[in-house]
């Protein structure tokens, strides 16, 4: 099915989600997470159809900003939804979500409702492409002192979401000393951060493993909140070849769209996969760009492919923190067309 939409791809690009794809992902998951709750974060994709095909596998959905709640609150009447991050506004905390995720004393001051207290851990995170410090949740003086005075709110337990880019032991070490901080009978949140590779896209999080590492640390609610992890598998961006030039002595490929529309390589700092659509040909080292007027619009560096203008690029692992990251309206190009399917090569 991709390659019919490559052939009828015209100047404007595509993003083209596999939701088969994503449905038989979303069941491996819930397989491998029985007896832990599972939450689709939804900042990674908040496409209408990516969170219908995924509301069957989730017990609810993790949001982060007023816009967010309303938005999946109108897909799903009465649906399960944790409001975290920092920054809520006076209307955001008059908003009634199942819980809250409490980022500073004074948020616990003006909450009513159940809540999490949110962590902030100097916790060992080697290997992680991103720490969940700075100025996210409360240091362990500050939970301490929210216990003491709840005010109008239930504390139903933690949260915390320390760093992403993990493997399963690496998260589950982390959720055990998150556990730690936690009182008994409390729900425990551990959040995200499961490895995402895009240098090998068939290598994925070992959901089985981890699983069995959360049930292990005998908790009665156990929570995560994956996002990337869950989408980013499902979604191809679609462009055109427009020009192929030699500029002293690098070899660009210049194609229709750019980082307006695919931020990922840009904001994680690596060569975005690919399948090229064409007659083929020698391969040469080649840089991928797109229309922008900046050089860091960039997709791959320097990668072995064979290009000639018209050839489609068809860029994989764009299903979660792509187009909904992407500085949408810089030059006024047209915005990307979106198509669905159920199964592709």
């Amino acid at each position: 099915m991709i390659a019919d939409i490559a052939d009828r791809l015209g100047d404007v690009p595509a993003y083209v989600y596999d939701l088969a794809a994503l449905d038989a992902h979303a069941a491996r998951i819930r397989a491998a997470m029985r007896g832990i709750e599972v939450y689709y974060a939804v900042k990674a994709n908040p496409d209408p159809a990516i969170l219908r095909t995924l509301a069957p596998y989730v017990d609810g959905f993790e949001v982060s900003s007023g816009g967010e709640f309303d938005h999946v609150s109108a897909l799903f009447p009465g649906s399960r939804l944790a409001f975290g991050g920092p920054g809520k506004t006076a209307a955001d905390l008059a908003r009634r979500p199942y819980r809250f995720h409490v980022e500073s004393p004074r948020e616990l001051d003006l909450l009513q409702g159940d809540v999490l207290l949110r962590l902030n851990l100097k916790a060992e995170v080697d290997g992680a492409a991103l720490a969940m410090s700075g100025p996210f949740g409360m240091d362990p003086e500050m939970v301490a002192a929210c216990r003491e005075k709840p005010g109008n709110a239930r504390i139903a337990g933690v949260h915390a979401h320390l760093a992403s880019g993990l493997d399963a032991p690496a998260l589950t070490g982390l959720a055990e000393t998150i556990v730690d901080h936690a009182l008994p009978g409390e729900e425990v949140c551990v959040g995200g951060g499961m490895a995402v590779d895009y240098a090998d896209p068939g290598r994925t999080f070992d959901w089985e493993s981890y699983g069995e590492g959360l049930r292990g640390l005998g908790r009665d609610v156990m929570r995560i909140e994956p996002g990337r992890a869950m989408t980013a598998y499902c979604g191809w961006y679609l462009t055109k070849v427009l020009d192929v030039k030699r500029v002293h002595g690098e070899l660009f490929a210049v194609l229709t769209g750019g980082t307006h529309h695919l931020r990922t390589p840009v904001t994680k700092g690596h060569d975005q996969p690919f399948t090229v659509f064409g007659p083929g040909g020698p391969e040469e080292e080649v840089t991928l760009v797109g229309q922008l007027c900046t050089p860091k619009d960039v997709f791959a560096r320097r990668v072995k492919a064979a290009l000639r203008p018209g050839d489609v690029v068809a860029f994989a692992m764009a299903g979660a923190y792509a187009y909904n990251i992407s500085h949408h309206d810089f030059l006024m190009h047209p915005k990307p067309e979106f198509h669905y399917v159920s199964g592709m090569p």
